[in-house]
């Protein structure tokens, strides 16, 4: 029998306490509240029914289709209240800094590849106030050149030891369980695993062993020939349906729900279109209960909607489409120019006042 499954994206969303006469629900524990929702009911890749009504009116819509019970542990989740990740308070959005220790990234790649100069990178960007620095050393644009353990771990292990060191909350950007374990012992805080823990069969246990917090990233087929030809049948849905496969896996092997963080993943294989579709679904990927980052700095689709920039030339169409998530209760923004985010956030936070 075909699984009819349920999924409910939250709209109509308003600061969390406002004054109204329309029943709310607090979004992710966090600054929102909303009001309306938008209900889709899917058996196998065809919907099969699509709505959207008041909050009020949204589980009774549920129950004639036989799926009250679905839509009562969607709402716990999307409602449950976010803890600090990897030691970082999340209820003011964070900004995750990138430090790529490679010669090849498709923005910077070259610019920071040897420690020292990784390290004043990051220093630079932590006294713009990053809130995590997220430490790279493996390329993962299309066409990139594979990288052995040993030289991944050569690259990014100094950098790590020296903000460790500091005290300041670092990321590992690696999908090698070797790579993760080194860096665990290094010091480093959290894992950002771009294939979900999916890529190496020990990545799991490594990341359930060390009780490290862990982001699970979408990406449909490898760097090197992901934008080949990206297909869904619904984006946004897809992509759903693949992470709460993996955060479950993840619950399974030992990472409990709140050491957990998910990515849908911008760029890495989809198209201008499937990102903007999953873009305007954020607050769809807040019905995993657990913190949602979003990485979409200087990513190629940007160029695309406008003028075929060049990656520095992207920083505000990033910022744009960066804070339309945290508008959308997004709670980690992964980003190359700091600076300009920190002071962006600012003006936002000034905006939407948390409380």
């Amino acid at each position: 029998m075909t699984e009819r499954r349920l999924y409910v994206r939250p709209t109509g969303l308003l600061p969390a306490g406002s004054p109204n006469a329309t029943p709310a629900a607090p979004l992710a524990g966090g600054r929102f509240a909303f009001t309306l929702v938008d209900l889709t009911v899917r058996e196998a890749a065809r919907i099969t029914a699509r709505t959207t009504l008041p909050f009020g009116e949204a589980r009774a819509w549920a129950a004639r289709h036989g799926l009250a019970a679905a839509f009562d542990h969607r709402m716990a989740l999307l409602t449950r209240p976010r803890v600090p990740f990897g030691g970082v308070d999340i209820r003011r959005p964070a900004v995750m800094g990138i430090v790529n220790v490679t010669p090849d990234s498709f923005s910077d790649g070259g610019d920071f590849f040897h420690a020292g100069t990784a390290i004043a990178h990051g220093e630079a960007l932590v006294e713009a106030g990053a809130d995590i620095l997220d430490v790279g050393g493996e390329s993962t644009r299309p066409g990139a050149a594979t990288v052995t353990e040993d030289e991944e771990k050569a690259r990014v292990l100094p950098v790590i030891r020296h903000f460790a060191a500091r005290g300041v909350a670092v990321s590992v950007d690696t999908r090698h369980a070797g790579v993760m374990a080194a860096a665990l012992d290094a010091g480093a805080r959290i894992i950002n695993d771009i294939s979900g823990l999916a890529g190496d069969p020990a990545s799991l246990d490594v990341v359930a062993r060390a009780d490290a917090p862990v982001v699970v990233m979408h990406m449909q087929g490898e760097p090197g020939t992901m934008q080949d030809d990206p297909r869904y049948d619904d984006a946004a849905l897809d992509v759903f349906d693949w992470l709460e496969n993996r955060v479950a896996a993840c619950r399974t092997g030992g990472v409990p729900l709140d050491r957990i963080a998910v990515d849908p993943g911008i760029g890495f294989g989809k198209t201008v279109a499937h990102n903007l579709e999953i873009l305007r679904a954020t607050t769809l990927y807040h019905g995993f209960g657990c913190p949602l980052l979003i990485g979409l700095s200087r990513k190629r689709f940007i160029a695309g909607l406008s003028r075929q920039e060049p990656p520095k030339e992207r920083l505000p169409g990033s910022l744009i489409a960066g804070f339309e998530t945290l508008s959308q209760g997004a709670q980690i923004l992964r980003v190359h120019d700091v600076t300009a985010t920190v002071q962006a956030r600012a003006v936002w936070d000034g905006l939407h006042p948390a409380g």
